[in-house]
Order: C-alpha cells, then structure tokens, then sequence
C-alpha cells in the first residue's frame, strides 16, 4: 500500500530544539541501555550550536524515577530502567552536550516528552511554533515525541542523522514511518541551512532601525 498524500510542512521563525534522553544511560555503551551514539551526538551538538547563536528555547528531557510506583507496567516490562533513579549517572545529560543554566532541563517517566509534563505550557510561553527534535531512540522515545508535538499542532522537523536506535531496521522503519504521517524526517545541512536563513532574518530586522525605518 503506497503512502499517503502528504504536504512538507516549513520550520516556523521560532522553533525549539528537543534534545530527547541524550543521558548517559543511553549514550554509554557500558550502560545496560546504551548503544553507539557518537554521531548522534556530533549531530545533536551541531543542532545546539545553532539554536544558542539564535537565542532559541533549547529544552533537555531525562528518564529519571523517584519512586517505585512511577511508570511500574513500563519498568516491569523493562527492568533496565530501574537504573534510572534520582542521582544516577545514567540520568544525567551526557557531558558533550551540557545544558546551559538558561535551557530547559525537563524529567519524564514515559516515552513522550510530553506525557506528563509542563513541555506544552513551557513550549506556548517561549511562543514556539514548531520543533526540531533529536535524540534517543527513534522508534521509541524520539518518535513519541514527535507524534506528540504533532497531536500539540505543532509542524515537527528531523534531521535524521541526529537520531539513532539500538535496531537499525527499527531506525530507518520509523524514520520512514514518521516521515510519512508526523513529521519532515530532513537532513542535518538541510536543518542547518533554514536555522542560518533565520539568523540572516534576525540580522535584518536588527539592522533596520539603525536606517531610520526606511525602506530602500
């Protein structure tokens, strides 16, 4: 059965960038839930460059669980994730990518970034308009945040190279997948491309007071 119909959907003039569980839990390949990332990671690090130049809402989720009854039917099916207490190394953001003080550092128990947290209300108060979001894994926590930022109204970007998965098949189905309902699975130049076109916008509209509001 071929794919729907679909229309791409632009990256809006304000977007945000989820970094999705970039801890160490799944980053370290020591880690009972890590796997190779160092390129995700690379992709991921570009990404946050961009967005901090353009001053744009930057937000990192992490699995971190305080008690035993939080999201007990998901840890018994995944008993790995009982390493992810409160103060863990695992729950903490890997090192390369270090939250500055003024980003958004959110905790999740679930896959969504949304599910049971404050993003929406966050993401409507920085006055978002769309989201790029990278991370881990793509067919699970990435993915349920992206189909969740759609479910928000939000138009949802991908740069692919800044997601990876455990199950490589997994990976490439899901981006597939995603690109075909929920989101524009792009690349990473591509992405890059439309943050420096913002910045060029943000530049010209810094300059123009300074020619008395004239228009040439």
């Amino acid at each position: 059965m071929p794919d729907l119909e679909r229309r791409s959907q632009p990256l809006g003039p304000r977007p945000a960038l989820l970094l999705v569980d970039l801890i160490n839990a799944f980053t370290d390949t020591n880690h009972p839930l890590g796997g190779p990332s160092n390129s995700v990671i690379s992709a991921s690090a570009e990404l946050l460059d961009s967005m901090r130049q353009l001053r744009l809402p930057v937000c990192f989720t992490k699995v971190v669980y305080t008690d035993s009854a939080q999201a007990s039917v998901f840890r018994a099916r995944l008993p790995a994730l009982n390493t992810l207490a409160e103060g863990a190394y695992g729950t903490e953001v890997d090192s390369r990518l270090t939250p500055q003080p003024e980003e958004k550092v959110l905790t999740k128990q679930f896959a969504s970034a949304f599910f049971g947290t404050d993003l929406d209300a966050w993401l409507r108060q920085q006055h978002c308009d769309s989201l790029i979001v990278c991370g881990l894994t793509t067919s699970g926590c990435v993915r349920a945040t992206v189909v969740d930022g759609l479910q928000h109204n939000y138009p949802v970007w991908v740069p692919r190279e800044s997601v990876g998965d455990r199950n490589q098949k997994a990976h490439l189905a899901n981006l597939h997948d995603m690109h075909a309902k929920y989101a524009e699975v792009v690349s990473l130049d591509c992405t890059l491309s439309r943050l420096a076109m913002l910045a060029e916008i943000s530049q010209s509209q810094t300059l123009a007071p300074s020619q008395g509001g004239k228009v040439a």
